[in-house]
């Protein structure tokens, strides 16, 4: 018997194509961590799709009795379908494999060494990867502004596979609605040992990571993690109220020595206009605080499980 379990959590998301080729691979390296006498307990969360994912993830489980298949309502996010698997992990380690190949499952057993020779947390940092211009562009600004803002020593390259001790389990379950599960993994602390890869393109379906869920996730990292917005919205506005003393008092002065012009409704409409529209962002980031706020009170489910196989 294995000494040891790795649970893994497929989220599933449209991923019809990709799952026969995922399943057999995971199989496949099943054999090699008998070997190093552990165990493979394979989570699979269908997060809504549409497609025959759902089906697959049945024909799986048909051949293979333990494998857990658990079907949310909708579509709720990569995010919080990834948390709704780490409910069922049972394993002495854990991590999350994506279900369209782009990050191999291969290096699962390098990074299980490195778990058994003692490191808690492994994860895989993206040294180069075949995406669209714009994946990359958008990928580049976004961790040099997580870097600069968030986590200075975050890696550059991002990751998004990695494995972690169980010890890291409550933290990731009981975390809020709103928190990026990769991020909060390493601002726990835990020093982790890094493997870089190559990220290939995708070749099952296209990508559901749509500009709007990337900048949620922007969002929710950079307010979630970070004063650093508030702060700067309160810089500014001491700015700008040092600059309207200044403006006011050379206002009085002018008018004191009589060199008050009767022209300057341009200045005053440009001076109205910016310091509304900046009120109106500062308003927007406050808001922003607010609903994650409210939306942590609120008592509402993270995700609704409809069947669990």
């Amino acid at each position: 018997m294995p000494e040891r379990k790795l649970s893994v959590v497929v989220p599933v998301y449209f991923n019809e194509g990709s799952l026969p080729n995922l399943f057999d691979e995971l199989l496949s390296l099943e054999h090699e961590l008998l070997e190093r006498s552990v165990g493979l307990e394979m989570i699979f969360v269908d997060d809504g799709s549409k497609d025959g994912s759902l089906a697959r993830l049945l024909e799986f489980k048909a051949r293979r009795s333990d494998v857990k298949v658990i079907k949310l309502t909708r579509n709720f996010g990569a995010v919080h379908c990834s948390k709704t698997g780490f409910k069922f992990v049972t394993g002495d380690a854990f991590m999350i494999v994506a279900a369209d190949l782009q990050d191999p499952p291969s290096l699962l057993v390098e990074m299980v060494d490195r778990w058994i020779a003692g490191s808690k947390f492994v994860i895989c940092e993206r040294e180069t990867r075949e995406d669209p211009f714009v994946s990359k562009l958008y990928s580049k600004i976004y961790y040099k502004l997580l870097r600069m803002i968030v986590l200075r020593d975050f890696p550059a390259g991002g990751y998004d596979m990695a494995l972690m001790d169980k010890a890291f389990l409550p933290h990731l379950v009981n975390s809020s609605k709103s928190v990026f599960t990769p991020i909060l993994a390493y601002w726990l602390g835990y020093e982790p040992n890094v493997i870089k890869y190559h990220r290939t393109a995708r070749e099952h379906g296209r990508s559901r990571w749509t500009f709007k869920k990337k900048f949620n996730a922007l969002l929710d990292v950079f307010l979630g993690f970070s004063m650093t917005p508030i702060r700067a919205i309160s810089a500014v506005g001491v700015i700008v109220a040092l600059g309207s003393f200044l403006y006011g008092t050379s206002v009085i002065l002018s008018a004191l020595l009589g060199r008050v012009p009767i022209q300057g409704f341009s200045t005053l409409v440009a001076l109205i206009t910016f310091l509304l529209g900046l009120i109106i962002v500062m308003l927007g980031i406050v808001g922003e605080y607010l609903w994650r706020i409210f939306d942590e009170t609120n008592r509402r489910p993270e995700t609704v499980i409809e069947e669990v196989y």
